[in-house]
């Protein structure tokens, strides 16, 4: 008996011993974090905005609300002024996009105790952030963020929550496995573009919330170094995730597989940015790449008036390649395809994941779609993006990650380069009609005139709106209902169930969700019922179809 007194003793002094080492270590990390501030002079009075002839102007800065969705911020001058004016004309808006992502954020972890621990893991975690990003960007997002309210303090400073929701970003890629990006890229020229001339398509498919994407920000920037770009994004982000340049080059992130990073680097929004600020063709777009560490996996397809082609820069945390293969265009998913990255030993994981995921079904559905209509114009671009059917125009079911439009993209973009034109998609996802903007009126003689070029417009796709768009709110609606009954433990009506199937019949998460119920309530006939219906059904990944077949394994044991 003493001895096993003397063994528990032994074995708990060890487990407080690393305890009180994890804490303090985890203490040091915390109270070692830079907050450091950029030394940006910001006015004591900050003046205030000017609503004139149906735009706010702060400095030489506007903002003017565009078509549908859309609001388009005019930013002009060195990188205070800019982040100054961006945080002033956009404070409504930055309130309201930080509300929608804290919101959904407290849908998934509903405790406030765990997030006030995820609260002090992100500062350990982010806590070397500011080293990694150039310091125009940090004098930009500091000036920025004094147009932040004050009402989400309790989360933290508003310039820290504007640098680490720049690195949320990145690490909603890292969890591609849960939904929160499935992003399809293409780009065509010579003689599979209309006018022989580069076209460059891409979804941008990053969901938090339908309330996340209610606000699309069209951003015209006028830096005082560098190229004029615009880009796509939200109030808040002064990084890229889609965008053109007055040169002519394109940028457009797809996150490939990775694991959640064990530190962060530069956020791979902030290395878009550096490349379409400042570069005029693809090697030097490779070359500022390759000076940035990134932290994540990911695929920035660049296209190039210059070049009269696109390629794609494969960056990792441990290396950046440049893969532009032969032929008359290029496609990105969510996977790396260089001889380079799939030589690589340290890659074996990832390469295996590849054949058949989500990624590479997208990937063939893309090829298909280009080779069917043989020499592709604008709207051409955007029907592909539009396209819900999977190969051969199978039935997916509605949302699944095998199609290429999933209905969650934040914004849709087709870029024609070498016009300095760009078509930005409207609400609902990537549905609506897609507004043109000529960067040549823009950044030109007149530079800040209106960029609308409405007879270029790409009209809407009003017969998939009119089908689709109430039904795929009402069955997620129903799906969220659902799941909390599963949850709370609580029963569901057959009506709902029957609602459910009646909504989304050929989506294999239907009949999921519907075993998983019955399942929690312990009729597992019906349950084993569901799986196998799901099992008929085009699932999006192995992982997911293996995860179906052990649970219909254990139920007919």
């Amino acid at each position: 008996m003493k001895l096993i007194i003397r063994i528990f003793n032994t074995v708990l002094i060890v487990l407080i011993s690393l305890l009180l080492l994890l804490s303090g270590t985890a203490a040091v990390l915390y109270f070692t974090s830079d907050t450091s501030v950029p030394e940006v002079r910001i006015p004591d009075k900050i003046p205030a905005v000017v609503d004139s002839a149906g735009a706010s102007h702060f400095g030489n800065s506007f903002l003017v609300k565009g078509e549908g969705d859309l609001w388009e911020l005019h930013m002009k001058g060195d990188a205070a002024e800019r982040g100054l004016a961006f945080g002033q004309l956009c404070k409504g808006l930055m309130y309201e996009q930080e509300s929608a992502f804290v919101t959904q954020i407290k849908k998934i972890i509903p405790k406030e105790g765990y997030l006030n621990f995820l609260k002090y893991l992100t500062i350990i975690y982010n806590r070397d952030l500011r080293k990694n990003i150039p310091q125009e960007y940090l004098e930009e997002i500091y000036a920025a963020s004094r147009g932040c309210s004050s009402e989400f303090s309790y989360i933290g400073d508003a310039y820290d929550r504007q640098l680490n929701y720049h690195a949320a970003h990145d690490l909603g890629h890292a969890m591609q496995e849960y939904m929160l990006v499935g992003c399809s890229s293409f780009a065509v020229w010579d003689t599979l573009s209309a006018d022989s001339s580069l076209l460059v398509a891409r979804n941008f498919d990053f969901w938090v919330g339908d309330d996340f994407a209610r606000n699309k920000l069209v951003t015209f920037c006028y830096p005082e170094k560098g190229y004029r770009f615009a880009s796509v994004g939200w109030a808040g982000m002064s990084g890229v995730l889609s965008g053109m340049n007055e040169k002519g080059v394109t940028v457009t992130l797809n996150a490939a597989k990775s694991v959640p990073p064990g530190a962060s680097k530069t956020p791979v929004s902030i290395i878009a940015r550096e490349i379409l600020q400042y570069a005029a063709n693809i090697d030097e777009a490779y070359t500022i790449a390759l000076k940035l560490d990134a932290f994540v996996s990911e695929s920035l397809l660049i296209g190039s008036a210059e070049d009269g082609k696109a390629a794609i820069i494969e960056k990792s945390p441990k290396s950046t390649i440049l893969y532009s293969p032969e032929g008359n265009k290029i496609i990105s998913t969510n996977h790396y395809q260089s001889p380079e990255f799939l030589a690589d030993e340290d890659n074996k994981d990832a390469i295996a994941a590849i054949e058949g995921s989500h990624s590479q079904y997208r990937f063939r559905r893309i090829e298909e779609l280009i080779a069917s209509k043989q020499r592709l114009n604008s709207s051409d671009a955007a029907s592909i993006l539009r396209e819900h059917r999977g190969i051969a125009d199978t039935s997916l079911g509605l949302g699944n990650e095998m199609s290429l439009n999933q209905f969650i993209a934040h914004h849709g973009v087709v870029f024609s380069p070498a016009k300095r034109v760009m078509w930005v998609s409207t609400a609902p996802w990537q549905l609506g009609k897609m507004v043109a903007y000529d960067l040549n009126k823009i950044f030109g003689e007149e530079a800040g005139n209106s960029a609308r070029v409405p007879d270029m417009d790409i009209p809407a796709d009003s017969a998939a709106i009119s089908m689709y768009a109430a039904k795929i709110m009402e069955f997620r609606l129903l799906a969220s209902e659902i799941s909390r009954d599963i949850s709370n433990k609580s029963e569901v009506k057959e009506s709902d169930i029957n609602r459910l199937i009646e909504l989304n019949p050929d989506y294999f998460y239907t009949y999921k969700l519907l075993g998983d119920y019955y399942s929690s309530a312990g009729n597992e006939s019906k349950a084993l019922s569901m799986f196998e219906k799901a099992l008929t059904k085009e699932i999006p990944s192995y992982g997911e179809r293996e995860s179906l077949e052990e649970r219909i394994k254990r139920y007919k044991r």
